[in-house]
């Protein structure tokens, strides 16, 4: 299974540095800031999730408070 790790693409999200550790749990690290509004408002530009889905989901809800705010 190490071999196939190794061949397959890195899973990635759009303005996101996506992170597997070693114990296969997902951290997700937002390129740039979010303003100081949408931190205010809750936006995380760090996250954690056991799975690649669920850490799409976290980012998801991470830019959707952002868009919310944005002016």
């Amino acid at each position: 299974m190490e071999n196939a790790r190794a061949i397959m693409p890195a899973p990635t999200i759009p303005g996101w540095r996506l992170i597997i550790s070693d114990r296969g749990r997902f951290w997700a690290f937002r390129r740039t800031p979010f303003p100081i509004a949408a931190m205010r408002a809750g936006a995380d530009p760090a996250v954690d999730a056991d799975t690649l889905t669920e850490i799409e989901a976290a980012v998801g809800r991470q830019e959707e408070i952002a868009r919310k705010v944005a002016p």
